[in-house]
């Protein structure tokens, strides 16, 4: 009984890596798919947000699609705040399209729904 539940244990974990990999994989190309249509680099949507936000640091960023655009978006933490500054820049003209501050309230219920949508 024993050696059986570690065998099924044992196989339950190979299929998690497995399909973990699987999905690592297609968020790659579909990464890549994002950055083959991107006109403007990481580097100059930074640059973009941290003007507008004098003083931050870039905790994160990511390119993605969001509300129908194709974002740069980037979560910036400046010191002395505990707020995060989201400011998403168009990855095709450069514009800034959305610039807002977020409570650790707001970032954890995001995170909430970040782990929702993976699972």
């Amino acid at each position: 009984m024993r050696m059986r539940f570690r065998n099924v244990f044992i196989c339950s974990l190979l299929a998690v890596s497995v399909l973990g990999t699987g999905a690592a994989m297609a968020g790659s190309a579909s990464q890549a798919k994002l950055m083959a249509q991107a006109k403007v680099t990481e580097q100059q949507a930074r640059d973009t947000a941290l003007t507008a936000a004098p003083g931050g640091s870039i905790a994160s960023s990511e390119l993605e699609r969001e509300h129908g655009k194709l974002v740069w978006s980037f979560d910036i933490k400046t010191a002395g705040s505990k707020d995060i500054t989201e400011i998403q820049v168009d990855a095709i003209d450069g514009k800034i399209v959305s610039n807002e501050k977020e409570s650790p309230a707001d970032q954890a219920k995001e995170a909430a729904a970040d782990r929702k949508h993976v699972h």
